[in-house]
């Protein structure tokens, strides 16, 4: 290791600023680290997770996929989740005058 007496206070003030950098990026991935794991853990049992960082949410993009919450009558492969615009099956049956709730799951 280096003897720090033998730098000067502009050498020694750049590796204090190194070293702060290198911690605060180990702390980042450890904390990153901790969150995925929460995350599969809570998805081993069926659960989500919002994770709230001194009161801001961490987004965690591509959080899986939403289960459906409409099945077409006839055809129970046929689903949808609710989201998004409409499928053309479930706008047919409801303009031939089908309520919408018939069809949950």
């Amino acid at each position: 290791m280096t003897n720090l007496n033998n730098l000067s206070v502009a050498e020694l003030q750049a590796i204090i600023e190194n070293a702060e950098l290198a911690l605060e990026a180990k702390k980042e991935d450890h904390r990153k680290a901790v969150y995925a794991e929460i995350k599969k853990l809570a998805a081993s049992i069926g659960a989500t997770v919002e994770i709230i960082l001194d009161g801001k949410k961490v987004v965690h993009k591509g959080g899986g996929k939403v289960p459906p919450k409409y099945v077409h009558p006839d055809d129970e492969h046929i689903t949808w989740t609710g989201r998004g615009m409409m499928p053309k099956w479930m706008r047919a049956l409801i303009d031939a005058g089908h309520d919408k709730s018939e069809f949950l799951i």
